[in-house]
Formats: structure tokens, C-alpha cells, sequence
């Protein structure tokens, strides 16, 4: 979509949402439609249960009929339709850059944003890009969370909830084709398990894919999926009336693409071509999960339990030089011969969580919990000489040219509480802090010389909240975050990084309008961040770095809503503005001033969606489209490199029957082309800029049945 129409996209965006509509994904339940005024929605954000419009932050929520109707299957999906957070895929299959309020994923660091599945921390950066299924609910929290959800909640958390096992007998199943010959296929069943007391859920999810794009040299498809397939199972059981039991494991598989990168001679972020490089990538692995929960009612609070274990493996292998002999004969760095590189990881992480948390049906409510968890992590990072393409040649002692191992310990520990406090009906104060303390150890597998440090903080929080009426909830807050720091590789120029501290200011509003037609919610921010992380490739050492920026300042403005115009029939839409400010760099101090890498400046959604009979039959018809804009991306910190703002265009269109659906749709069906990631060679080590296209337009259908 070219810039005219993404800026006149971004003058009616605006005054389209700050005049009467805003979003969906962070509206009330819609439901299937069939109510002429928006439903209430209970979430569990702050870890107990409560309305959504009644959280003195801002939160964006998809229930399950709301993933269904937006065509939610990874995340990805649902993170284009959340104000101020974009995804960016890159590196190997697993690997993705989340950045939200101005804070940014980076590898090999924790992340901005606490990941809760059921209940459970997903603490390692390769558990985020996932695939959704089978979900219930998924909630986004803005701003620092770190009193509930820890040390990687610096930027928000996302809390994804799975369905749970059902009383009565019953079973889904769905299939999905898109171009690139790409298949998706999910099911599953539910039940009792002899007794009204013991339920199960067992489902699984499928996935291939040929892709859609090419690489000039091979020939072939640099996007591929061999196959991707999670099993999950859930058992819960209600031993008394008083005490409950969970448990969920979960295996998955996978062999797909990694390092799509295409080789950017000009320079230009903005100049979108096709992969060449003649190594055929891949990343392979495995990931075990498994969940222990017991929730048991003390009569004065519910103590909670919850442990986690989880195992990933990935064996990663690609192109280095990103080029091949017969167009770059110059190779690797000018060198005369052509490079590949390899990433072998294991990660191991066990974590226990206790809590207990009061009644909601008294004036002073209150929460209290320990938390630890430890993580033992081992990398191997190699390069080669690349004679004939093949991967296997990174076994051949004769033609490595870098070795590296390093194992990576961690143990932290937390203690947390919160209190909330109604001193009239109408206003709210609530307090919270968490210590976290972190203990990290590397040892240098070659040399066997370790590292250690330690890394804590207090993250206090600090909320005052006015209801003047049930629909409306004013809330000013102060809330810090902290993010860990840690150890690079051994023996490259930066031998650690800094832990992330950052102290957010923030007022909002949260309304539901119209006799319950029209929801609107604003919030503006300001947030002070010390030491910022960020990262860059050394290629040429083939190493992987952090760094910090010394002060980073940021601003921002979210304003969603969702107007229900009439019976199945809404429009919605937000805006979300983030104005980053490199305030203090001593390293570098030429880019004071500039934008943090990796930022888009804003963000919106606009859209609208009907659902209503189909003639005079039983069954009905659903029709949605969406439009998705980002502003322009600063990739690194001199701001040399910006990408253009980018739109992307969904449509979706359905037949629904009691228990049957058939959908077709189409995903950025303008074919917007756009890096997910671009590399700057000042900043890779390469003697060239590097970019990870995004994906073309995707179309398919989709059919689901239930019984």
C-alpha cells in the first residue's frame, strides 16, 4: 500500500478514534453479536477475578469467539491488533522481537514482556513465537507489571488462557488450506473421566507449509515449514469442595525455515528483495512442557501452587554471508570464500510459584506470594567454511572457523504483595511491590573459566482509582519494571550487560458509553528507562551482543474503543503513539536524541464486522475487515535506517451453521511488503545490510466442526 493511502489511512484513523470508536481486541465480548449492547468481560489480570473495565490499566482482551472471528492462530495475529506492540519475526524458526511502549524483545535476554500460559511463566524467549490453539482468552497488560508477574513484565505481560475440560462429552475439529500449499489442522475432545469430579482435554495442532518466498539462487522457498505439532493434554480434578488439582503437559515438534535473510546491497530499508543465499537453512527442536496447579480454599484466602517445567531443544543451521558463489564470488566479508553458521541450544527451566490471595467481597483485598525459578542453558555457536552448500559440513573440524560453548546458569527468587483498598464506594487506592533477585553463572565449556553476578531490585506500584458510576474508572498510577541483566559470550568485546530499570507515569480512563453501545478507554504515558537493552550481530566474530543505552525516555498516547452499532454489527479501531528519546548514550554520544532502535512511532486498527441470518435459513453469515497501519520503524540507534509506514489489509468472510463453519479469507491481501527485520551492515558486522521480509498475502479457508 503505497504512502498516500497509509497517510490518508492515518488522518481518518485518528479522528475516527478519538471521535467515537476504537477496538475489538480490547473491547467487551462481543459474543456472537446477537446483543444490541456490549457484554461485560472478566478477566484475571491481576490474578484474581474481576471486570475488565474495572482494571485500573489498560488491557486488551480476545475471547475465544473474538480469536475466532479475527482468524488468531500464532502470535502474531492478535499482537497487530493491540495499540503500541508490534512482532517481528527474524533469526532462527523460533525467534521473534516483540516490542511494546517503546521496550523490545532482544535474543539472548529476558524479555520486556512476562508470558503466562495457565498460570506458568514462559521465561524463555523461544516460548513466545508460538502456535494458538484450542484458546480461551487472551489478555494484554500494558505498562510495568513486575508486582505480579516478575522481572520480564517490565513493558506488560500477556496472559493466555487455555480451555479447560469441559463436564458434558464433546470434540472439535478444523482444517485450513492457504496458498503456499500451506495446511493447519487442530482437534480435540473433552469429558468426564468416570466421575463429574475428574475432567480431561486432550487436543493437537498441525502444521505445513511449502511458503511464498522465493530464493532466486535456489529456486526455491525460503519461508518453508516441514511440519510444526504440539499435543496437549489436561487433566483437573476437584478432590473436596475446597480443593482443586491441574494438571497440563504439553509436547511439540518442529523442522521450518531459519535465517530468511535477504542480502540489501543498496542499503535501502526500503528496497524489498528476494533471499539468494545457496545454504539451504533449517531449524529443528522439540519442546516439553508440563504444569502442576492446586488451588485449595483456607477459608481466609486461596493458597495457589503452581509449578512449571519445561525442556526446548533447536539445532539451527544457515547461511552466513547470506549470498552464493556465482552472484557474490567475493564471499564472506570480501574474503574469497562463502561462510555458514550454526546454533545448538538446550534449555532447561523449573519454576514454582506460591500464593495467596484474599476474598473479593471486603474493603481491603489483598494478595501475597514467594517465586523462584531456575533456568540451566547451554549454547553452541559455530562458523564454517562453505564449500558445496550443504550443512553438513559444519561437522568437519578442518573447516570450522569459530567454536564457541558456553553454558548459562540461573536461579531467581521473588517475594511479592499487593493490597487494595476501597476507603468510599468510589475510590480505590492499591499498593504493590516485589523484590526480585537474580543469580547468573556462565562457564566457558572451551577454557572452563565462570562468571557470576547478581542482579535485584524493587519494583513498588502505586494506583489511585475513581468510579463515579459503574461504567466509568479513572486511575493515575506510578509502576516500575526491571528486566535482568547477564552475560554476552565469552570473549567478545562486550563481556556483560546491564539490568533494564524503568519508572512509568501513567493516567487514563476507561468508560462504556451510549447505554452500553460504545466503550471507549484512552491512556497516556510517560516512562523513564536506565540502561536500556539493545542488541546488534558481530558477524565477523559471530557473535550475538547486548548493550545498553545509558537513559531512554518515552511518551506515548493509546486511545481504543468499539461501538456496537446494532445487533451483530460493530466498528472498531485504536491508535497508539510512542514517542522514544535516546537521552543519554556515553558509548555513542552522536545519537543522543534519537529514536530507540527497533521503534515504530505509532500504530492503529480500523475495522468493522457483521454477523446475522443467513435469508430465512437457520444458519448465518459473518463478514470482517480490518485494516492494520505502523508508522515508520527506527532500526538502530543512529536512525540512518527507517522503513516506511506500512499497512495491511484482512478480510473474512464466513457460512455458520449449529455446529458446523466455513470461512474464506485473506491476510495483507494488498501484498504490502515490509522487513520484519532490517540489520544495518554498521551494525551486523557484515560488509553488507541484511533484511527479514515479512510475509506476502496469504489467502485460504477454513472449516471447523463440532460435536
Amino acid at each position: 500500500m503505497n504512502s498516500t493511502i497509509a497517510r490518508g489511512f492515518a488522518t481518518r484513523l485518528i479522528g475516527f478514534g478519538l471521535a467515537t470508536v476504537a477496538t475489538t481486541v480490547n473491547a467487551q465480548d462481543a459474543g456472537p453479536g446477537d446483543s444490541a449492547i456490549l457484554e461485560q468481560v472478566v478477566v484475571t489480570a491481576q490474578k484474581r477475578e474481576e471486570k475488565l473495565q474495572d482494571v485500573p490499566f489498560q488491557v486488551n482482551v480476545f475471547s475465544e469467539q473474538q480469536v475466532s472471528d479475527a482468524g488468531i492462530g500464532s502470535t502474531q495475529d492478535f499482537i497487530g491488533y493491540v495499540p503500541n506492540m508490534t512482532f517481528d519475526r527474524a533469526d532462527t524458526y523460533r525467534n521473534s522481537f516483540v516490542m511494546i511502549r517503546g521496550l523490545t524483545q532482544i535474543t539472548n535476554a529476558d524479555s520486556p514482556v512476562s508470558v503466562v500460559i495457565d498460570g506458568v511463566p514462559q521465561n524463555d524467549q523461544k516460548q513466545f513465537n508460538m502456535r494458538l490453539f484450542d484458546i480461551e482468552r487472551i489478555e494484554v497488560l500494558k505498562g510495568p507489571q513486575g508486582t505480579l508477574y516478575g522481572r520480564n513484565a517490565i513493558g506488560g505481560a500477556v496472559n493466555i488462557v487455555t480451555r479447560a475440560p469441559t463436564q458434558d462429552a464433546g470434540g472439535f475439529a478444523e482444517l485450513s488450506y492457504g496458498n503456499g500449499d500451506a495446511v493447519q489442522a487442530t482437534g480435540g475432545i473433552s469429558g468426564p473421566l468416570g466421575s463429574d469430579r475428574l475432567l480431561y482435554r486432550l487436543t493437537a495442532d498441525y502444521l505445513t507449509d511449502d511458503g511464498r518466498i522465493d530464493n532466486t539462487f535456489r529456486g526455491d522457498h525460503s519461508d518453508y515449514v516441514d511440519y510444526d505439532y504440539n499435543v496437549r493434554g489436561r487433566l483437573s480434578f476437584a478432590a473436596t469442595d475446597t480443593l482443586s488439582l491441574d494438571l497440563r503437559g504439553q509436547f511439540g515438534k518442529f523442522k521450518g525455515s531459519s535465517n530468511q535473510y535477504s542480502v540489501v546491497f543498496s542499503g535501502d530499508p526500503n528496497d524489498f528483495v528476494e533471499p539468494q543465499f545457496n545454504i539451504k537453512p533449517f531449524a529443528e527442536g522439540e519442546t516439553d512442557e508440563l504444569t502442576f496447579k492446586l488451588d485449595a480454599d483456607l477459608g481466609f484466602a486461596t493458597l495457589t501452587g503452581i509449578t512449571g517445567y519445561s525442556h526446548i531443544t533447536e539445532t539451527n543451521r544457515a547461511d552466513l554471508d547470506f549470498r552464493n558463489p556465482i552472484d557474490s564470488p567475493g564471499g564472506f566479508l570480501g574474503l574469497g570464500f562463502q561462510a555458514g553458521q550454526g546454533q545448538d541450544l538446550e534449555t532447561k527451566l523449573l519454576s514454582q510459584e506460591l500464593r495467596l490471595t484474599s476474598g473479593d467481597d471486603q474493603p481491603l483485598r489483598w494478595l501475597a506470594g514467594l517465586y523462584y525459578l531456575n533456568t540451566d542453558k547451554s549454547l553452541r555457536t559455530r562458523a564454517f567454511v562453505d564449500l558445496d552448500g550443504s550443512t553438513s559440513q559444519i561437522n568437519n573440524p578442518a573447516l570450522v572457523i569459530i567454536d564457541r560453548r558456553e553454558s548459562n546458569g540461573n536461579d531467581a527468587y521473588a517475594a511479592f504483595g499487593q493490597v487494595d483498598y476501597s476507603f468510599t464506594d468510589q475510590w480505590i487506592v492499591t499498593a504493590g511491590a516485589r523484590f526480585d533477585r537474580d543469580e547468573r553463572e556462565q562457564t566457558d565449556v572451551g577454557s572452563g573459566a565462570k562468571r557470576n553476578k547478581s542482579f535485584d531490585a524493587w519494583q513498588p506500584k502505586l494506583t489511585l482509582s475513581y468510579r463515579p458510576e459503574e461504567d466509568r474508572t479513572y486511575y493515575a498510577t506510578v509502576s516500575t519494571g526491571f528486566r535482568s541483566g547477564g552475560f554476552n559470550a565469552p570473549s567478545v568485546r562486550i563481556p556483560e550487560f546491564k539490568d533494564e530499570y524503568l519508572t512509568n507515569y501513567e493516567v487514563g480512563f476507561k468508560s462504556t458509553l451510549l447505554d452500553q453501545r460504545l466503550l471507549l478507554n484512552a491512556a497516556a504515558f510517560y516512562e523513564q528507562i536506565d540502561d536500556y537493552q539493545y542488541f546488534f550481530v558481530d558477524a565477523a566474530s559471530a557473535s550475538q551482543i547486548i548493550g545498553n543505552i545509558d537513559k531512554v525516555d518515552v511518551r506515548g498516547l493509546e486511545v481504543e474503543a468499539q461501538l456496537r452499532v446494532a445487533r451483530g454489527w460493530d466498528i472498531f479501531g485504536n491508535v497508539g503513539i510512542n514517542d522514544s528519546e535516546i537521552k543519554e548514550l556515553a558509548e555513542f554520544p552522536q545519537f543522543e536524541g534519537n529514536k530507540a532502535p527497533k521503534n515504530t512511532d505509532w500504530t492503529g486498527v480500523i475495522g468493522t464486522q457483521y454477523r446475522g441470518p443467513f435469508g430465512g435459513s437457520a444458519l448465518s453469515w459473518f463478514g470482517r475487515v480490518d485494516l492494520q497501519h505502523a508508522g515508520k520503524k527506527y532500526w538502530q540507534i543512529d536512525n540512518d535506517d527507517v522503513q516506511d509506514p506500512r499497512s495491511y489489509l484482512n478480510v473474512r468472510l464466513g457460512l455458520e451453521g449449529t455446529r458446523w463453519s466455513v470461512y474464506l479469507w485473506g491476510k495483507n491481501i494488498t501484498d504490502e511488503r515490509a522487513y520484519s527485520e532490517f540489520a544495518p551492515r554498521e551494525f551486523s558486522g557484515l560488509d553488507v545490510d541484511i533484511g527479514y521480509l515479512n510475509q506476502p498475502a496469504t489467502y485460504g479457508v477454513d472449516a471447523r466442526v463440532t460435536f
